[in-house]
């Protein structure tokens, strides 16, 4: 019987799914769910929507919840982390002080000033749940989808001996997305994926053997409705020959051409594409209205009869566990360190990649170098996570500034110096939640 711990069990939506897939696994029927969170209220609705999957499969799953991660690690044989390390009224700064200087962010969760002081008010936390399980499960496997996912892999895989992947729903969201404009099943696609979270590239684009990227650029030069449903990222590839992942409203944070001035904004990031076009402060905006309706549509869902199907989903985790626990073997990308991974990224930076996962656990794929014209970018990002998460793991102020200094959108966007004081106050604001940080001078 598999045992499987949900910290940050209070993101419902996610939970829920992630639950109802775990369940749709014979090896996994019969597991013992445990959910994690530090809000007791999140808590409680939680146990009550996976107790509600459990009776409507009719499963012989055990459900236990508390707010103490301590007492249901030992043994663990999974712990898949969705934590967010403070409420909206914390973070809604990342967003708001960058804003003031002249940085516009539409996300703010990756990377970017935004990115950074979300990974350094993580981290440490990220860290604490290691050191748990080190004592507790250190055979279990670490799954985090918790952002920025770079940043927080990056500093686990560096100081525990854990094995730690990091998940995301944008390869094969984007995969999806690709298949569908192509007319073609999307099982019948053939791909490639590698560079670091929510900027990977597709250096391999195939069905049958045959080369599908002539035919996709065909279909965005000629089709506007197509074109305008992910405009960044179709600038992106017609200039770049390579498709990326992640929404365009994220991708329009990550570089340098799309939000450095207003005109540029209302062309690329306003209006005309898909779920997340790009205009300021959107997950800040959808979060505040989440906080005055999530009780509603919760109540909502316990009441409906058949509230969602039981059919597995899209993502990887539960195919994972799985294949740790004895399944057959599965394929996916995940978060893992760069030991010649990707040739041409920084040799330990969390790369994301092709991995095989089976009950040895995770193994990585080797994928060569990427097109130079995509590690350009790629690879300056890299080094500025890490240059961040060293910053964060020895308290070093200076190099955090040093690593948003380089970041692409502030850099074309402000000076040096006027880098410096947002950083410096950015560092005030989060002063109460950065207690690793001493005595910072900017």
């Amino acid at each position: 019987m598999a045992k499987i711990v949900f910290i940050g069990a209070g993101s419902l939506g996610f939970t829920r799914s992630l639950v109802r897939d775990v369940l749709t696994y014979p090896l996994l029927k019969d597991a013992t769910l445990a959910l994690v969170d530090i809000d007791e209220e999140k808590l409680g609705w939680a146990k009550q929507m996976v107790e509600k999957l459990v009776a409507m499969g009719n499963y012989p799953a055990k459900v236990i919840a508390t707010t103490d991660r301590k007492k249901v690690l030992k043994d663990a044989d999974a712990v898949c982390v969705t934590i967010l390390c403070g409420s909206v009224d914390i973070w809604q700064h990342d967003i708001l002080i960058p804003k003031k200087y002249g940085v516009d962010t539409n996300v703010g969760d990756t990377r970017g000033p935004s990115g950074v002081f979300r990974a350094l008010r993580t981290i440490p936390t990220m860290l604490d749940i290691c050191r748990d399980m080190e004592k507790l499960c250190p055979n279990a496997i670490m799954l985090n989808y918790t952002n920025p996912m770079a940043m927080l892999c990056h500093a686990m895989q560096r100081t525990t001996s854990l094995q730690v992947t990091g998940l995301c729903h944008s390869v094969q969201g984007t995969a999806m997305q690709l298949a569908g404009w192509l007319k073609i099943p999307y099982k019948d696609l053939d791909y490639t994926c590698a560079g670091i979270n929510h900027l990977s590239w597709y250096v391999k684009l195939e069905r049958n053997g045959r080369d599908l990227y002539p035919r996709l650029r065909r279909i965005v030069q000629s089709n506007r409705k197509i074109l305008n449903e992910e405009q960044v990222r179709n600038e992106m590839f017609l200039a770049l020959g390579y498709f990326v992942t992640e929404s365009s409203g994220h991708n329009s944070e990550y570089n340098w051409w799309f939000r450095k001035r207003p005109d540029l904004i209302k062309k690329y990031c306003t209006k005309g594409t898909g779920w997340n076009p790009g205009h300021y402060a959107y997950i800040l905006k959808d979060y505040q209205q989440r906080e005055k309706t999530w009780r509603k549509g919760v109540k909502a869902w316990l009441k409906e009869e058949k509230p969602m199907s039981l059919d597995r989903g899209m993502e990887y985790a539960a195919s994972i566990m799985n294949a740790f626990v004895g399944g057959e073997q599965y394929t996916f990308n995940g978060n893992v360190p760069n030991t010649g991974l990707v040739t041409n990224l920084p040799h330990g930076a969390c790369v994301e990649v092709p991995v095989v996962a089976s009950r040895n656990g995770v193994q990585p794929i080797h994928v060569g170098a990427l097109p130079q014209q995509c590690a350009v970018l790629t690879g300056l990002t890299a080094q500025i996570e890490m240059m961040a998460v060293e910053g964060c793991l020895t308290g070093n102020a200076e190099l955090v500034y040093q690593a948003i200094a380089h970041d692409p959108l502030t850099a074309a966007t402000l000076s040096l110096a006027e880098i410096r004081k947002m950083v410096k106050e950015m560092f005030q604001r989060n002063r109460r939640h950065l207690p690793h940080f001493k005595n910072v001078r900017l």
